[in-house]
């Protein structure tokens, strides 16, 4: 079952790379059913924020009517940012599902780890490397089109 979600997170990715955009996707999964999803959207929209898991984690806050997301579950094909990964806690998200690692900007665990800082109040269950040659195929791609 958590294939067929990051499945679903890859086709957003695809829908950035289509806008030339960085190709990253994420999904907000709730008692297995897909609630939110996202994509990369940045020079689209000109927004620092418009991140694939930020986007996504509007949308569920919007369809649940509410800043916390709780029983959520978040897929997305790369490793997320500080920005994000502070979203993921804030908004209380139960359950990461990563694809790629990032190492320039990684915040679970490549650059640094804000989900093992037991400082903040939420706590997050972190799954990496799920169909992580799917994801980091579409990344490599993207960036040898670009050089």
């Amino acid at each position: 079952m958590n294939a067929f979600f990051m499945k679903k997170a890859l086709e957003e990715a695809q829908k950035a790379y289509e806008l030339d955009e960085v190709p990253v996707g994420a999904v907000v999964v709730r008692n297995g059913e897909i609630i939110a999803a996202g994509h990369n959207l940045r020079e689209s929209v000109k927004d620092a924020t418009a991140h694939a898991e930020m986007i996504a984690i509007r949308n569920a806050c919007e369809a649940l009517g509410g800043w916390r997301l709780p029983g959520c579950e978040l897929y997305v094909t790369l490793e997320p940012c500080a920005m994000c990964s502070g979203a993921i806690l804030q908004a209380r998200i139960e359950k990461l599902y990563i694809g790629a690692m990032d190492p320039k900007a990684g915040a679970a665990g490549s650059v640094l780890n804000l989900f093992e800082d037991y400082h903040f109040n939420h706590r997050c269950e972190v799954e990496r490397g799920m169909m992580e040659s799917e994801c980091s195929l579409i990344l490599k791609t993207f960036f040898r089109k670009k050089r």
